[in-house]
């Protein structure tokens, strides 16, 4: 969501996220230290991605897809093979059983508040937000459109690592290919809750929303469908396309 306020488009996060539950279950389970050494060094790499498709004027989709690479191949460095443990505080966290509602949508939709007052509500917010809907504007008044790429890409590698560590913490355990399929549920979670892929637009509690409606609704309506698990993965592509479609022509309509 981050990135996409910025103009720009990650195709790395998929990837990023399984090399987060990777170090998760390894590094930060035996040498903790270490463990929050690579992770917090993750998000700086994150950040550099932002300065240098800013400063050479490369195509984000191109980088962050070659950067999926990268992730990839680190995470089967750390792991090869599914397995090692989350930690015990997280496997404690993520066990938390408030009741009626569970505990990770609550936690969703608490930071999707935080983070809605933060980059809609605040000074700092509106600027990170104008260097994608009007970067021009925001040069001319005096502020440096490389540090809000810099943060922005920050941004998405923080909740990149919190999401990681999140998905590890209800597994119990990684496999270097656990978040390969999210990638373009992220983005499509961003625009089904209202965001755009041009002007900076973007909802952070539409975008949870959107990822809760996508991951929440597909697997009931399948299984109450009896779709053999074979073609699930075919006809969570068919939902997330007609969910899409809908979208568009309402957005067509109400303008």
């Amino acid at each position: 969501m981050f990135v996409i306020a910025g103009n720009e488009l990650d195709l790395s996060i998929g990837t990023f996220v399984g090399f987060v539950g990777c170090v998760t279950a390894t590094w930060l389970k035996d040498a903790p230290l270490v463990g929050v050494l690579i992770l917090l060094g993750s998000i700086g790499v994150y950040a550099l991605l932002g300065a240098l498709i800013y400063l050479r004027n490369l195509p984000s989709i191109v980088v962050t897809l070659g950067m999926s690479f990268v992730w990839q191949g680190l995470a089967i460095l750390i792991l090869p093979k599914p397995g090692g443990k989350a930690p015990d505080w997280l496997l404690s966290l993520m066990a938390f059983k408030p009741p009626l509602i569970p505990f990770p949508i609550i936690a969703a939709l608490l930071i999707a508040a935080v983070v809605h007052f933060g980059l809609m509500r605040t000074s700092y917010g509106v600027i990170l937000r104008g260097s994608g809907g009007n970067a021009a504007a925001l040069e001319r008044a005096g502020w440096s459109l490389l540090k809000t790429k810099v943060v922005l890409f920050a941004l998405a590698g923080l909740f990149g690592v919190l999401s990681g560590m999140a998905l590890i913490g209800i597994t119990t355990s990684a496999d270097a290919n656990i978040g390969n399929g999210y990638t373009l549920l992220a983005i499509a979670g961003v625009i089904l809750g209202g965001g755009e892929f041009v002007g900076g637009r973007v909802s952070p509690i539409g975008a949870v929303i959107g990822a809760l409606t996508l991951a929440l609704a597909a697997s009931p309506l399948l299984t109450f469908m009896h779709i053999p698990p074979d073609w699930q993965v075919a006809a969570n592509g068919a939902i997330l396309i007609i969910v899409l479609a809908a979208r568009v022509l309402i957005s067509r309509r109400e303008r």
